[in-house]
């Protein structure tokens, strides 16, 4: 067994900053902003400088470190009137969200942004958005089945008239929905991105999205999604594109990256770390196979609260650019950064790091490119 397709190229994505605190739970210095003039020019930075697709989070409730946030979808809209190439993902919950209304809202997005946008599908991890909404708060892998009527719906909406459809969550009678996203070989349907670690979430990517997102993750955990998805894919007869958060510490010196690192954790505000690790870790251990997000994070690993730091692209730019090539023989098609200082940070990557990527992707292609052998 193999990770089978490789990317010709890696593509790159950063965490849109539109929620107070940053991309790390500490009280170290952090040169970013939540506001929309920081993110504006942030976003005009990032295409600039090689990156294809930015993630506006979601967050509804103050807590755990962002007290304030900017909702993603009118967020992700404007970032997107203001560039020129980006692609925005935002951050979706069903159960809050009406996938129709949704699907309206993006084909809106799709045309105003000449077919820039996308969707990343967040099945929920935080109990409190929903109940203090006085909305029913499912138990894990119900929150995926809804997950997987909402991506299905999505799809068919914007793809079908006369749109019919009787699941278990969501019951759509006859909707035709015009005009429908822009659809064109250039600019194809909007990208549907499906979150997560668990089976659950494995088995969604795998039949339902056109990309998966996993958490930081090493080489063997990263391998061991990958199989898994695109066995599911297979099975549905379906390819799915793979994407890894990683939190990007690219310094001059190997010495210098580690020393941030140190900080960012010695730093780390404690309170907002535990309270985030008492809220999310029910949601991986109440899996039966306990895969789950954040089921076997660390206090460390929380600090960075998508387990950024476990993909180690810490260090120099030549020992990031080499790990970058190595998840991509694994089978990774996309990075989504996190950075300390993200303006300064994304211009330094673009020049320094992902020029060595490149060279490393030629050089690989030149010596027919194998992809990385796994045991069965």
């Amino acid at each position: 067994m193999t990770t089978e397709r490789i990317a010709d190229h890696v593509k790159f994505a950063y965490w849109v900053p539109n929620v107070s605190g940053g991309l790390v739970t500490s009280d170290i210095e952090q040169r970013t902003d939540w506001n929309y003039e920081y993110n504006k020019k942030l976003a005009q930075t990032a295409e600039n400088n090689g990156f294809e697709y930015a993630l506006s989070q979601v967050r509804y409730e103050a807590s755990y470190g962002a007290e304030y946030q900017h909702e993603s979808t009118s967020f992700s809209l404007a970032l997107l009137l203001a560039t020129e190439r980006l692609k925005v993902i935002a951050a979706v919950h069903p159960g809050l969200w009406q996938p129709a209304v949704l699907a309206k809202l993006g084909a809106t997005a799709d045309h105003l942004s000449n077919g820039r946008f996308a969707v990343n599908v967040v099945s929920g991890w935080f109990k409190d958005e929903f109940t203090h909404l006085g909305e029913p708060w499912l138990e894990h892998d119900e929150r995926y089945r809804r997950s997987a009527e909402f991506l299905q719906v999505l799809r068919k909406i914007w793809t079908e008239d006369d749109v019919d459809f009787r699941g278990d969550f969501y019951r759509i009678h006859d909707f035709t929905l015009k005009p429908k996203p822009l659809n064109t070989p250039e600019r194809p349907n909007p990208e549907l991105f499906q979150g997560g670690n668990s089976t659950a979430a494995r088995r969604n990517g795998g039949y339902y999205a056109d990309w998966y997102f996993s958490n930081g993750k090493d080489f063997e955990g990263l391998t061991e999604q990958v199989v898994e998805v695109r066995d599911h894919a297979r099975d549905a007869g379906r390819e799915v594109k793979f994407g890894l958060n990683g939190f990007i510490i690219a310094r001059d010196t190997e010495k210098e990256a580690k020393e941030t690192l140190k900080e960012i954790v010695a730093k780390a505000n404690k309170p907002a770390v535990e309270g985030f690790r008492s809220a999310v870790q029910q949601a991986g251990n109440s899996t039966g196979d306990k895969k789950g997000m954040w089921a076997d994070s660390s206090f460390e690993d929380l600090v960075q609260y998508n387990d950024g730091f476990r993909t180690q692209l810490i260090g120099t730019p030549e020992q990031i650019a080499e790990r970058i090539a190595a998840y991509r023989k694994r089978g990774v098609d996309l990075i989504l950064g996190g950075f300390l200082h993200f303006q300064e940070e994304i211009e330094y990557f673009g020049a320094k790091v992902l020029p060595l990527v490149r060279e490393i992707e030629a050089a690989e292609t030149d010596s027919a490119d194998e992809p990385v052998l796994v045991s069965a």
